[in-house]
C-alpha cells in the first residue's frame, strides 16, 4: 500500500466532493476548503443553477466507488427530446435506443449529496466559508481567508488538487507562476437565466416528466428539466444584447408579451415568471481551455478548473467525472508515483476536454435552432434507420458522447465530423424526402464507409 498523503482540495462543488471520496477510500487524508458557507444549511440556491444531465460516463464514475445507488435516488430518466414548436405544436426525439436516458438531477441536490457521502469518509473533512486567496508552488502552501472572520490561514499539504472551477485559484497559481503556460477562454453572446414552472395539484407534473423540453427558437431558446417535486426548472439561453435580448427586456412591462409571442404555451404554466425574470440573476457561459493542468508532484487541476465548457451537450459534469475516473485508473497503473500520474493525467484528459468543448458549441446550434427543421429531423431518421441496421458501423455522435462512455471525447468528434460529411452528400440527393429508406440510400452510405 503505498503511504498516505496530506492532500488539500480547493473546491467542495460535484468534482471535488467526488475525487475526496476517491482518495479517502485510498486511504489518504483529504481536507476540502470551499469558499461558499455549506449550502446544505441555506435552501436560498435558485436562480443560481443549471439542472444537469448526468449520463453513462458519469454514472461510470459514480458506480466505480459505489454510490451510483444513492445518486439514482434523487435523478430522473429523460427518454429524450420534448420539442415545442413555435406554432403550438410539439414533437418527440427519443435519444437513444432501448430506453438510454440521461438523468435529470439537480446541481444543488446532487451536490448536497456527494458532500454527505463525502463526510461519511472518516479521512475527509470539509471547511466552509474559505476562499482560496494565494497558492505558493514552491512550498506547496495554500493560503486561505474566513469570508466570515477575515482570517487567513496557510496550509500545507502533500499535494494540492484544485477542483474550484471555471476562476480557479489553483489555475491562477500556475498562470502567474510557470513559463509557457497556455490559457484561452471564451464566451459565448448568450447568457442564461433561471425560471420555474412548478408543481401541478399534488405534486403533479404539468408537462411530460420524462423528458428534456426544448423551445428552440433560432438565436435564443428555453429548456426545461424535472424534479422530483413535480415541478420543472427552466432555463432561458438569451443573448445580452440585440432585438430580443436580456438588454431588451430590461422594463417589467416588455417580458410577458415577449413571452407570449415566443413561448405561449410555457407561459401558462409560469406564474411567477414575472418575478423569476426580473429578480433571478443573468449569468454568463464562459470555454476555459489551458495547458498544463499540473506541476510536478504538488499541484493539479480537475473538472471545470482544467476546462469550462458550456452546458449544451449535458457533459460538463460527467466530463469531469470522468476526470475522477482517468485519475483512479491512473493511480492504479502507476501504483500511486504521483508525479507520473499527473503527468498521465494531463496528457490523457487534455486532447478529450478540448473535443467535448467543441462539441458544446456545437450543440448550441442543433438545440436552439436545427432540432425544430424538418431537414435536420429527415437526417436523423437516416441515422437513426442506418444505425439499427448497422449498428456496428454506425452510432450517432449524440450516442457516441453520451451513451458510450468506452470511446473517447476526441474521437467521437472525429467521427462526428466525418459522420457528417456523409449525411451532407446524402442529404444534398434530390428527392431524399421520398427515398430516404431505400437500399440506395444504405449503400451510399455504406460504400462511404
Amino acid at each position: 500500500m503505498s503511504t498516505q498523503k496530506n492532500i488539500s482540495l480547493i473546491g467542495s462543488g460535484l468534482v471535488g466532493s467526488l475525487l475526496a471520496i476517491i482518495l479517502a477510500k485510498r486511504n489518504h487524508r483529504v481536507n476540502i476548503y470551499e469558499r461558499r458557507p455549506d449550502m446544505r444549511k441555506n435552501t436560498g440556491v435558485a436562480g443560481r443553477s443549471i439542472n444537469l444531465a448526468l449520463s453513462d460516463r458519469g454514472w461510470k464514475a459514480l458506480d466505480a466507488v459505489g454510490i451510483g445507488d444513492e445518486i439514482r435516488k434523487i435523478a430522473i430518466p429523460m427518454y429524450g427530446r420534448y420539442i415545442h414548436n413555435m406554432d403550438g405544436s410539439t414533437a418527440y426525439q427519443a435519444y437513444g435506443k432501448e430506453n438510454q436516458a440521461i438523468y435529470s438531477v439537480s446541481r444543488g441536490g446532487i451536490n448536497c449529496k456527494l458532500m454527505d457521502l463525502a463526510e461519511q469518509q472518516s479521512n475527509v473533512k470539509i471547511h466552509f466559508d474559505e476562499r482560496c486567496d494565494v497558492v505558493d508552488l514552491k512550498t506547496n502552501t495554500a493560503v486561505f481567508e474566513n469570508t466570515i472572520t477575515k482570517k487567513k490561514k496557510s496550509i500545507q499539504s502533500d499535494l494540492i488538487i484544485s477542483s474550484d472551477g471555471a476562476f480557479s485559484a489553483g489555475r491562477l497559481a500556475i498562470q502567474l507562476n510557470t513559463d509557457r503556460f497556455n490559457y484561452q477562454q471564451y464566451y459565448i453572446d448568450c447568457g442564461y437565466k433561471e425560471l420555474t414552472i412548478p408543481a401541478g395539484e399534488n405534486g403533479s407534473f404539468l408537462i411530460e416528466k420524462n423528458a428534456l423540453h426544448i423551445w428552440p427558437r433560432g438565436k435564443f431558446m428555453m429548456i426545461a428539466l424535472p424534479n422530483f417535486d413535480g415541478s420543472f426548472t427552466c432555463t432561458l439561453f438569451f443573448p445580452f444584447e440585440g432585438e430580443h435580448s436580456f438588454d431588451a427586456l430590461k422594463e417589467r412591462s416588455a417580458v410577458l408579451p415577449f413571452f407570449k409571442t415566443y413561448f405561449a404555451d410555457a407561459v401558462a404554466l409560469m406564474p411567477t415568471l414575472l418575478d423569476d425574470f426580473m429578480n433571478n440573476p443573468t449569468s454568463s457561459l464562459v470555454t476555459v481551455k489551458c495547458f498544463p493542468w499540473t506541476i510536478s508532484d504538488k499541484l493539479a487541476l480537475i473538472g471545470d478548473a482544467a476546462h469550462a465548457i458550456v452546458p449544451f451537450f449535458g457533459q460538463g459534469m460527467n466530463c469531469g467525472f470522468e476526470d475522477c475516473t482517468v485519475f483512479n485508473q491512473l493511480l492504479d497503473e502507476y501504483k500511486e508515483d504521483w508525479e507520473k500520474v499527473f503527468k498521465a493525467y494531463e496528457i490523457s484528459r487534455k486532447p478529450d476536454s478540448d473535443a467535448i468543448a467543441d462539441l458544446a458549441i456545437g450543440n448550441f446550434v442543433e438545440m436552439r435552432d436545427l432540432v425544430g427543421q424538418p431537414k435536420f429531423l429527415l437526417q436523423k431518421k437516416i441515422e437513426a434507420n442506418f444505425s439499427n441496421k448497422h449498428p456496428e458501423k454506425w452510432i450517432t455522435a449524440y450516442s457516441m458522447v453520451t451513451f458510450s462512455p468506452e470511446i473517447r471525447y476526441s474521437v467521437a468528434l472525429r467521427k462526428g465530423k466525418e459522420q457528417q460529411a456523409i449525411m451532407d452528400e446524402v442529404m444534398a440527393l434530390p428527392d431524399i424526402e421520398k427515398k430516404w429508406d431505400s437500399p440506395e440510400i444504405e449503400s451510399l452510405i455504406l460504400s462511404k464507409l
